[in-house]
């Protein structure tokens, strides 16, 4: 009992050092980052936390980030719901194959579908917008929203369903007033994990957009000037960025140990 205490705090503190070791940044000034090292700011400041707040070109990147965030997460449970359903209840000619392929998709490198996307976007427009993100990390959440989904689905007696059948219930109204219901862990642990992809994924976020809708994870990439980095706003931005993914986890505790626990994250 004793070493698994020893194991579980020294594995605590080496996943917290580097957000604690950011959090001190953050308050500290870049000439005493580079000067000196110090376990607690020598001289606090919230200067960093000021700049992101008025800077437009820093909060305007959390703003574009939490938009297309959003809409990939309700599009891809929008699409996923469906899918996952038909997967869980009928059998049909190649289903083994078709869910295979959508786990293929989720497995492939971003790089790969990167010029795709960015010629079809110039084509018909869409490039530096918030939509042509979102549609760019469907391809890949809505294979792990299917992969989720199912296996909660598959946890649900088939004979609801026909219960609900034989007392008049149509498929949408059977589908959004008892089924979803029982489902709720599961469309908990999907939105967790497309919001999270969606919002730390780097190379399409940064590709597809330029200034209109650029995100707060390319705004990072892009804080090198004349003087040099700017390590002491790039640590405040990475601590709010941190917040978004923190509330999230809050909420769909739960549900994820749920997830974990029916083998499906």
């Amino acid at each position: 009992m004793k070493k698994r205490t020893i194991f579980l705090i020294a594995y605590l503190v080496f996943a917290l050092l580097p957000i604690y070791w950011m959090v001190n940044m953050s308050f500290k000034t870049n000439q005493e980052i580079l000067s000196s090292f110090s376990l607690l700011p020598q001289a606090f400041t919230w200067d960093n936390y000021k700049t992101i707040f008025t800077d437009e070109s820093w909060y305007s990147g959390y703003i574009n980030s939490l938009i297309y965030v959003a809409i990939n997460t309700t599009i891809s449970l929008t699409v996923a719901l469906p899918a996952a359903y038909a997967f869980s209840r009928y059998s049909f000619l190649g289903d083994k194959h078709v869910f295979f392929w959508l786990l293929t998709n989720r497995m492939t490198p971003p790089a790969v579908f990167l010029l795709p996307f960015f010629q079809l976007y110039t084509t018909v427009g869409l490039m530096d917008t918030h939509l042509a993100v979102a549609l760019a990390h469907l391809l890949f959440n809505v294979p792990l929203a299917v992969w989720i989904l199912e296996g909660f689905m598959s946890g649900i007696p088939r004979e609801i369903d026909e219960t609900a059948y034989i007392d008049g219930y149509s498929f949408p109204r059977f589908f959004l007033t008892i089924f979803l219901p029982l489902i709720k862990a599961g469309v908990g642990v999907a939105a967790f994990f497309c919001f999270m992809f969606s919002w730390v994924e780097l190379l399409l976020a940064r590709t597809l957009t330029s200034v209109n809708a650029k995100p707060i994870v390319a705004t990072m990439t892009r804080t090198v000037s004349a003087s040099g980095m700017d390590w002491a706003t790039l640590a405040a931005a990475g601590v709010l960025t941190i917040v978004p993914g923190a509330i999230v986890i809050w909420f769909v505790r739960h549900y994820i140990a749920k997830g974990f626990a029916m083998g499906r994250v």
